[in-house]
């Protein structure tokens, strides 16, 4: 018995730090709880990769902005940070390097449209850095997008997931662009985060 408690608890700690799913099961009274800490071992738990089984009609509260595209949510035993999936917003200085033009402007433009705010999740699965790759909605509101007509945010340049329609985003930032909104203010020098990342990698 022993041994099989420490084979599941492996088990999930591997998958936590590996793949960052999430667990979930419905009590006797017919509660459905979910979790990506600590499933109890008396519940038949389910684990799902599908993020979005787990996340339907579900709302969860923002507790944390990080920059332009990165927040931090709670709700429902869960707690995991999101990274908001198909754009990519001007980066903040780590640990005291200098931070690109905009980019506190971007974090405050988005702690504005969801800081302590109930939002809801369409997520594409598990990024780098075990974050949740997903857009965020407020009221129905896509903050994602929200983000990119601000002029806050380009479209992501690296590998999106292919379920994304990426049509609307890539429409949204020619809108920006061409009104020369937010960071696009800066013309040819412009730099964007991705080029920003490699001429200042975190030391």
């Amino acid at each position: 018995m022993i041994k099989a408690v420490i084979r599941i608890l492996v088990i999930f700690l591997l998958s936590i730090l590996f793949y960052g799913n999430i667990y979930f099961w419905t009590d006797e009274n017919g509660i459905k709880h979910f979790t990506n800490i600590t499933p109890p071992l008396n519940e038949t738990v389910e684990e799902s990769k599908e993020s979005n089984a787990v996340f339907e009609n579900q709302l969860f509260r923002v507790l944390k902005v990080f920059d332009g595209d990165t927040i931090k949510v709670t709700g429902f035993d869960l707690t995991f940070k999101i990274r908001l999936v198909g754009i990519d917003s001007p980066e903040i200085g780590f640990k005291g390097q200098k931070s690109q033009p905009f980019s506190q402007k971007a974090k405050q433009h988005l702690a504005g449209l969801v800081d302590n705010k109930k939002v809801a999740i369409n997520s594409y699965g598990t990024g780098a850095y075990n974050r949740q790759l997903a857009e965020v909605f407020v009221n129905n509101k896509n903050i994602n997008i929200e983000m990119i007509r601000a002029g806050l945010a380009e479209v992501y340049t690296g590998r999106r997931p292919k379920k994304l329609d990426s049509q609307i985003y890539l429409k949204e930032e020619l809108r920006a662009r061409r009104a020369q909104k937010g960071m696009w203010i800066q013309g040819s020098s412009y730099k964007s985060p991705r080029q920003w990342r490699k001429e200042h990698p975190r030391k």
